[in-house]
């Protein structure tokens, strides 16, 4: 059960949990596209995507100067459920529905 309260504690920080359902929506963001979809500096978001590597919830890929970043694949049912809860629950919620928007406007590096 450690795993899965780690997991938890992770996710109950309002910024991650916002990253983790637009990660869900997405194969993978750039990190630029992230931090103006949430209207945040870079460092934040990337503190914040730091610690869910940790946890090893997320995964990084360089390409030139930027990182993209996408969810792992579950590695167990509770997390296939908790992407799945991320897409299929949050993406209405007002909060989450701006930062979709926003999303759509991105101009960076991609």
């Amino acid at each position: 059960m450690k795993y899965e309260a780690d997991l938890f504690k992770v996710l109950a920080d309002q910024t991650r949990m916002k990253l983790a359902v637009l990660l869900s929506l997405k194969e993978e963001i750039c990190v630029c596209s992230l931090a103006q979809a949430l209207e945040e500096p870079e460092y934040k978001i990337s503190r914040h995507i730091g610690i869910m590597r940790s946890a090893n919830l997320v995964e990084a890929r360089r390409k030139g100067t930027w990182m993209y970043y996408k969810l792992v694949k579950p590695k167990s049912r509770m997390e296939e459920c908790l992407w799945d809860m991320f897409r299929d629950c949050l993406t209405d919620h007002p909060s989450v529905k701006v930062c979709l928007e926003r999303l759509e406007q991105v101009q960076c590096g991609d």
